[in-house]
């Protein structure tokens, strides 16, 4: 009988450790009370959304981004007509982002109409 006691006990104590202590985390419960929420229930949540249109770095062409080639360097997104165009800014991005961009005019390909 004292070991019925004995385990009751210590399954009580983990129990409420659990539920309220320091492994309310796994149970679904933050420190201090606080409910973590999934990310259906978040209300702040950030989420970012493309522009409709966009310019094209290398070219000057105004594309829309929901066809256009995309392509990331340095954390920014930028939108391309064409692979071409994507490739050749790939090749050398200082040239079409950063100081150098604003220097140089953007030229229209012929193949670009």
């Amino acid at each position: 009988m004292d070991a019925l006691i004995y385990f009751a006990l210590w399954a009580g104590l983990i129990f409420l450790m659990m539920r309220f202590g320091c492994g309310a985390h796994v149970m679904g419960h933050g420190h201090g009370g606080a409910r973590k929420e999934g990310p259906s229930q978040q209300t702040g949540e950030i989420r970012w959304v493309p522009p409709e249109t966009d310019i094209d770095p290398v070219c000057g062409m105004t594309v829309k981004t929901d066809k256009a080639k995309p392509s990331v360097h340095d954390g920014m997104v930028y939108y391309f007509c064409s692979r071409e165009c994507r490739e050749r800014f790939e090749a050398a991005p200082h040239l079409y982002a950063g100081p150098l961009a604003n220097a140089q005019p953007k030229q229209m390909d012929p193949a670009h109409g």
